[in-house]
């Protein structure tokens, strides 16, 4: 049985979760020159990230439906690029409505690229499930955090038109996880071991888990989407908000090492209570103080909600044992999905009133989730599978 996390295939996988998400976080660097562009209202730019959103999450449990079913490590490579390639396009769309439209068909290559992904980072790991998630996750939270980074030097240097440079470390991340896909399949269990490995489907404890994502996913993708706006109305540069935004997802990318580890010796359970507890004090802390105070309490939300992602994909999928493509699906694709909404409902309303209402409403948001999490059942791991060499 393997015990240990392959590491040959971890980086693989997180590399490949580095570039997907690195494209994603370019898009919230991208907005502010975007809706300076387009001449776009906090709604029109929120619609932005609903349109990335929707695509990138609706269809994620059809995706990991099919791996379920027949295995694709072909989602990976391909879903990767057209991730990545596609966000580069938008970048430099000439008009509001194809940048729509090259937002969501990038959205479709992250819906493809995650749940298999998260699936074969199960496979992976061996006995150290949540370790091994971790590690996965850290890639895309490293992507995420060096998104807005890269997207403001390359648009202060060279235009919006500078965006298509975002599309190389997708294409190189493309080449490696091509020439590895057969390796990756060693790792899948031929379907009678997954049968044999699947414990008790608890999808009453998987409904309750998705709630407190959903309420999460409104205060995290609130502040995606505005913190670079907010910083712009409080008389700050666009670059300024970036870089407020990508202290926040750095931060988060060490909590994610942090979270896994303590999640596999203390539970996933208590891990996930004590961050979701803490997340709408610190986003008040931003809003309220400011300052340097203000940008550490935002350094820290980012460590409570990015360190569990991790842990609330390995719980989806120890609540809905021999699903876990399906299982990952929902929980990044509701995470997702309900976070675009919630980011425009959150414009409309920044529109209405102002978009400090609209941020606070982002910081109540954890108080329900964190209600919800007194009810989650603990999660009982399944037993780790021998994965039986497949030969191509």
């Amino acid at each position: 049985m393997r015990g240990e996390i392959d590491k040959r295939a971890m980086a693989a996988l997180s590399s490949g979760h580095l570039a997907t998400d690195f494209a994603n976080g370019a898009l919230p660097a991208l907005l502010p020159f975007l809706a300076s562009k387009f001449d776009l209202s906090y709604t029109l730019a929120a619609v932005v990230m609903l349109a990335w959103a929707t695509s990138s999450s609706v269809i994620q449990p059809v995706f990991g439906h099919i791996s379920d079913r027949r295995g694709a490590v072909w989602l990976l490579p391909v879903g990767l690029l057209v991730g990545g390639v596609g966000m580069a396009l938008a970048a430099a769309a000439p008009s509001y409505w194809l940048l729509l439209l090259l937002v969501t068909i990038s959205g479709l290559g992250t819906a493809a690229y995650h749940p298999e992904g998260s699936k074969f980072a199960a496979y992976v790991s061996g006995r150290r499930r949540a370790t091994g998630m971790s590690l996965f996750s850290i890639g895309g939270n490293v992507g995420y955090a060096l998104g807005p980074i890269t997207a403001t030097i390359l648009v202060v240097q060279f235009g919006l038109r500078g965006g298509l440079l975002l599309a190389i470390p997708c294409l190189a991340a493309t080449v490696l996880l091509f020439s590895l896909r057969r390796y990756l399949r060693t790792f899948a269990p031929e379907r009678k071991a997954v049968s044999r490995s699947s414990g008790e489907r608890r999808p009453a404890a998987l409904g309750l888990l998705l709630g407190v994502i959903t309420f999460r996913s409104v205060a995290w993708f609130g502040l995606l989407t505005f913190v670079p706006l907010w910083e712009v109305s409080l008389g700050n540069s666009e670059a300024h908000g970036n870089r407020l935004l990508a202290a926040m997802l750095l931060a988060g990318g060490i909590g994610t090492l942090v979270a896994g580890r303590l999640a596999d010796r203390l539970g996933r359970r208590p891990v996930l209570t004590a961050s979701v507890v803490a997340t709408a004090p610190l986003i008040f802390v931003y809003l309220q103080v400011g300052g340097l105070v203000g940008a550490v309490a935002l350094a820290l939300v980012g460590v409570c909600v990015i360190g569990t992602f991790g842990v609330t994909m390995v719980m989806s999928q120890e609540y809905l044992p021999g699903s876990i493509g399906m299982a990952s699906g929902l929980s990044i694709g509701l995470s997702i999905g309900l976070g675009g909404v919630a980011a425009v409902a959150l414009g409309a309303l920044a529109d209405a009133i102002d978009l400090r209402t609209a941020l606070y409403v982002s910081a109540a948001a954890p108080i329900p989730a964190t209600i919800l999490c007194a009810f989650l059942p603990p999660t009982r791991a399944s037993r780790a599978v021998t994965p039986e060499p497949v030969v191509s």
